[in-house]
């Protein structure tokens, strides 16, 4: 319930006329940058979860997953919808040609085989597979980063911030995989 509820104050300020002053940018913006902000809880669950040893967390990864696609969705929706009324011939050539759209929507095309592989029989069907499979999420939030900061083209403030949080998320997965290989650990000399 507390996941939806950005959704639940974004609609109730579009019914009362409480957007913006394009209230198209501000429901771009808003499903936009909370499913940005899921997409950084989602990747944040390992690494709070190995520094703390609160496995628990590992429950909610799943959902907030599914929840980082909803706010994408309904994203992904205002545009093509509420921005480009359906105009798919020209939503093709927004993707095409600026580079910012076309971040954005690679993130969203790598985020549905993610969704529909969250199940339980899913999961068990794909066994080690699924796991490789759901490392997309990395370059989900690489594009996604880049989506936000190339849209705003201004590299200052809460677009660097993001960015800045998903590279330093991806980089603890990176020495933690580094940690565990042989490659950081101490070689023994033998005589």
């Amino acid at each position: 319930m507390v996941c939806l509820t950005p959704f639940v104050w974004l609609v109730m300020r579009t019914l009362t006329g409480r957007l913006g002053i394009n209230p198209v940018e501000d429901l771009e913006l808003t499903t936009g940058i909370w499913a940005l902000r899921f997409l950084v809880l989602t990747l944040a669950i390992t690494p709070v979860r190995r520094l703390t040893g609160w496995n628990r967390l590992i429950r909610y990864r799943r959902m907030l997953g599914l929840f980082t696609f909803f706010y994408a969705c309904a994203h992904f929706a205002v545009y093509i919808a509420v921005d480009q009324y359906f105009a798919f011939d020209l939503i093709l050539k927004d993707v095409v040609k600026r580079p910012f759209i076309t971040m954005g929507f690679t993130a969203f095309v790598l985020m549905i085989p993610l969704a529909l592989t969250s199940t339980t029989g899913w999961i068990r069907r794909l066994g080690k597979r699924w796991q490789l499979l759901h490392r997309l999420i990395y370059i989900c939030g690489v594009c996604a980063g880049i989506h936000y900061l190339w849209k705003v083209k201004v590299m200052i403030g809460s677009p660097v911030y993001y960015a800045v949080t998903i590279a330093l998320l991806l980089g603890f997965r990176l020495l933690w995989q580094l940690r565990s290989s042989k490659l950081l650990k101490p070689q023994r000399v033998t005589a």
